[in-house]
């Protein structure tokens, strides 16, 4: 039996009219699905799937909670999940997935496994940054971190914030880094204003080598 059998929806035995379809999301689901950012899982799926007779209307609605690992005290955060999803599926050809809103899957599958629809909305709805709210951080761990970073004058909510900023700024870090541009580039745009006047050589596709 496969890690995700359990998903496997049947749809070509369902008859016309709306089925609904209830998942139970544990830790094992996301151990199966390689992440080791989620700490512990209890979610509830409810899929409700309705057949026109061509097209398969898929709503997915999946609240419950998850646990992760906070980023500033490193101790259990309890985030709660209340996520949709909806998208539609018809048989044809060959699988295409190229829509946002349709699904064409071939028409020599039964079954649509929907493991990686609910895992891919559950992990849209986690945000970047998992924080406790202020003062609700392990106080031993809030305690060291206090204790580092005191200065005379500083009041708990003075460090609280300091550190919040800490990761806001660790954050902006890394998306200019990863934004950053390549040095290689001024030199092309010199070269570029320097032949802005050149008249433009249009090139056929066909000519691209």
């Amino acid at each position: 039996m496969g890690k995700f059998t359990a998903f496997k929806l049947p749809l070509k035995s369902l008859d016309r009219g709306s089925h609904e379809f209830d998942y139970h999301i544990d830790r094992q689901f996301f151990a199966d699905m390689e992440n080791t950012d989620i700490h512990d899982v209890d979610l509830s799926v409810k899929l409700t799937v309705v057949y026109n007779g061509d097209v398969y209307d898929l709503n997915f609605a999946i609240t419950g909670k998850v646990v992760l690992l906070c980023d500033r005290c490193l101790d259990d955060l309890d985030f709660p999940v209340d996520a949709g999803y909806h998208i539609m599926v018809k048989y044809g050809d060959s699988y295409n997935d190229e829509s946002d809103t349709l699904l064409e899957i071939p028409d020599s599958d039964n079954y649509l496994n929907v493991a990686y629809m609910i895992y891919d909305t559950v992990v849209l709805a986690i945000p970047i940054k998992h924080v406790h709210p202020l003062g609700k951080c392990n106080r031993a761990m809030s305690a060291i971190l206090k204790k580092h970073r005191a200065r005379p004058g500083d009041s708990d909510a003075d460090l609280e914030n300091e550190l919040i900023d800490e990761i806001d700024e660790i954050d902006s870090d890394d998306a200019t880094t990863d934004c950053a541009p390549d040095p290689r580039w001024d030199a092309l745009k010199g070269f570029s204003a320097d032949n802005a006047a050149l008249p433009a050589k249009r090139v056929s596709p066909l000519n691209i080598e």
